[in-house]
């Protein structure tokens, strides 16, 4: 009696207890929806009869059918351009807040954070008017006297579902990016110069490396969801950039086709996984070598 009351007053104990119920609570609503969806994939639907029967049928179809493998391709490869300007956009405004802000770096980032003042979804109508053949952009153009046509390759397309994901998701890479670069010790970068350093080869050698678990996790941020992301391609994209999500959202909600839906989510969510760990382990592997 004494050891179990001696457990039970200890730091473990106590530290079970309080990660017992949100870790419950994440089982409940985040794991027990993801194996449904997991065994879904396995069963068939015919209108609104779903045989539970086990099949491999919706997963070979998901991995062999070329209109789905092709769709795939096209969100890895949205999403991988998406994450590249994002992150590369962001970086600049996340060095000037940290190095140069000064006193005024909560100002920075509270405005920073004012796109999330407005719907998600008025900020897509906002670049579809701004893209749009007599869009905001295209009339500024044509008044310069820079084009004699309206652009079409900015709208309706993979280019246009590029553009609004950059700028919905900045200030989600501006944020760890900063915070990372927070962290650096400013006395390294002074050795540095002391050592004869300038600033770029400051930048390359120190700023960079140091700050790359934020570089990290911000790609990580936006590459994972935006895979995911359905109603930007819908009203932006037209059928040149559709992304695997449209599909699996026709598939659930207009074919009836629940299973195959299923299938087509767990095969987007366990490649995106793949990726996302080989990231990772470049990485770590690139930073072990800057560190030796």
């Amino acid at each position: 009696m004494d050891r179990v009351k001696n457990w039970f007053s200890s730091d473990s104990s106590r530290g079970l207890t309080l990660i017992g119920l949100p870790f419950g609570f994440s089982l409940l609503l985040l794991a027990a929806p993801m194996l449904l969806i997991f065994f879904l994939g396995f069963w068939t639907q015919d209108y609104l009869v779903l045989d539970r029967s086990f099949s491999l049928d919706n997963y070979i179809e998901a991995w062999t059918e070329p209109m789905y493998r092709d769709l795939m391709l096209r969100s890895l490869g949205i999403s991988a351009a998406v994450t590249l300007a994002t992150v590369m956009l962001a970086y600049p405004m996340a060095y000037f807040i940290s190095f140069h802000g000064g006193n005024r770096k909560a100002l920075w980032l509270f405005l920073v954070t004012i796109p999330f003042w407005t719907s998600y979804l008025l900020r897509v109508f906002l670049w579809k008017v701004i893209l749009g053949y007599n869009g905001v952009l295209n009339s500024a153009l044509d008044w310069l006297g820079v084009i004699e046509e309206p652009l079409t390759f900015i709208l309706y397309n993979a280019n246009a579902v590029i553009i609004t994901l950059t700028h919905a998701w900045a200030p989600f890479a501006i944020l760890p990016i900063y915070v990372a670069l927070e962290k650096i010790d400013r006395s390294y970068l002074e050795a540095a110069t002391d050592l004869g350093d300038g600033p770029l080869k400051s930048f390359l050698r120190i700023t960079l490396p140091l700050s790359m678990t934020g570089v990290v996790g911000a790609a990580l941020i936006i590459f994972i969801p935006t895979i995911g992301d359905y109603v930007t391609p819908k009203l932006v994209g037209g059928k040149d950039g559709l992304m695997i999500a449209n599909m699996i959202q026709v598939q659930f909600m207009k074919a009836n086709n629940a299973p195959l839906g299923a299938s087509l989510a767990v095969s987007a969510m366990g490649i995106v996984s793949i990726i996302s760990l080989v990231f990772l382990a470049l990485n770590r592997r690139w930073l072990r070598k800057r560190g030796s």
